[in-house]
């Protein structure tokens, strides 16, 4: 059995332990009902609190809602009003073993509360801190944004990509040289980085073997030179127009900004097959476990940086494949970074490499072991410090 879950059950098994066993005692040395079960709440909740701090949730950032005191008493005012209504409602008799049966009732449904209350406050808490712009971590650089694409397999059309791209986002900016593209061929067994440097990309990677979409990004970052450094996929689903909008909000001071399909606002202009799009609903049900603040669309490909922020999220990064974004965001909630989520337009291909239900196990694979990491404190405390130092 894995050592945080020991310890976070024999945390659980000694405040529900204490929280029954003072309840009953005190109801049956004759103390009223609501006063024998509020001064057992409030001992279990002191013992709570303190055991997972100092144990089980050590160096987790899900461990906030503990350090943080309005919110962990806003859950426990809530889970005891559910206690006590249950309680009240059983109205168990003088004998022991009816007050034991009501009490551990009344655990229960207020441990199903507690669940609910911890995701919904924890939320509200936590995007309402995300969305707060910052001035920090932000370097003007001679160029403005580097665009990195990622491609594999790409021979086809990465000309037309590349040739949209100036078109219709080189353009939008001030300069030419405002825009650097990198193109990062994931290991292609046909021309695409031939053709690519033939195309104009500003930069060309080729990595020897198919890693994965996170590692291909990860390749870009190291190599970019912007003070944004954007990402988008090779079949344009969001046409590069869209990326000057995240620009701008990265500038404004967000450390990142990502495109969210799930957004009300957004657009599908080609929508995606329907078992496609439920096994993306799927899988943003699945991160929830994960993550703090519940986004709608961790997976999009249009996502957008400060240059350092990029290069300390990628630095840290250990997954190389389909997931890699929820460890960003994981990363981005654990070094408490502003995030803001904008609606797109996208024309969904129908020619992806993203298979709905292999990636999908994988994430799940992936979620697990991230959690794991975390919980071993295996995750830098924060790295962009460090890393803007040492580039300045």
């Amino acid at each position: 059995m894995n050592i945080w879950f020991r310890r976070f059950a024999f945390v659980g098994l000694a405040a529900t332990v204490i929280d029954i066993g003072a309840a009953v005692l005190l109801m049956q040395i004759g103390l009223p009902t609501v006063i024998a079960d509020v001064i057992a709440l409030s001992l279990a909740a002191m013992l709570a609190r303190r055991l997972h701090e100092k144990i089980t949730l050590l160096n987790d950032p899900h461990a906030r809602w503990i350090r943080n005191i309005k919110v962990f008493v806003s859950v426990v005012v809530i889970a005891a009003c559910i206690d006590l209504i249950i309680l009240i409602s059983l109205d168990p008799d003088e004998s022991w073993m009816a007050c034991f049966t009501a009490k551990l009732t009344a655990v229960l449904g207020a441990a199903i509360a507690r669940g609910i209350s911890y995701r919904f406050v924890l939320f509200r808490e936590f995007r309402n801190q995300q969305m707060k712009p910052n001035a920090e971590n932000f370097v003007d650089k001679t160029t403005r944004v580097s665009l990195i694409i990622p491609a594999f397999e790409e021979a086809d059309r990465i000309t037309k990509t590349l040739s949209t791209v100036n078109s219709d986002l080189r353009c939008s900016l001030q300069k030419s040289d405002d825009l650097e593209v990198i193109v990062v061929d994931d290991g292609s067994e046909d021309s695409t980085s031939e053709i690519a440097k033939q195309a104009g990309a500003d930069i060309v990677i080729r990595l020897e073997e198919n890693k994965g979409k996170g590692a291909a990004i990860r390749a870009g970052v190291q190599e970019a030179n912007g003070s944004v450094v954007a990402f988008t996929d090779a079949d344009l689903a969001y046409n590069p127009r869209q990326v000057l909008k995240l620009v701008t909000l990265v500038e404004s001071g967000y450390d990142m900004v990502v495109g969210s399909r799930q957004h009300i606002e957004t657009k599908n202009l080609v929508r995606a097959g329907r078992f496609r799009e439920i096994g993306g609903r799927l899988i943003n049900i699945a991160t929830s476990g994960l993550l703090l603040g519940y986004y709608r669309d961790t997976q999009c490909g249009l996502k957008a940086f400060k240059s350092q922020v990029a290069k300390s999220l990628f630095a840290a990064g250990t997954l190389d494949g389909f997931s890699f974004d929820v460890e960003l965001f994981h990363l981005a909630e654990r070094w408490d970074l502003s995030l803001m989520e904008v609606p797109v337009e996208v024309e969904n291909s129908q020619r992806s490499s993203v298979s709905a239900f292999r990636d999908g196990a994988f994430l799940l694979l992936d979620l697990v072991r991230i959690r794991q990491r975390a919980r071993r404190g295996a995750y830098p405390e924060s790295g962009i410090a460090s890393i803007s130092s040492s580039s300045q």
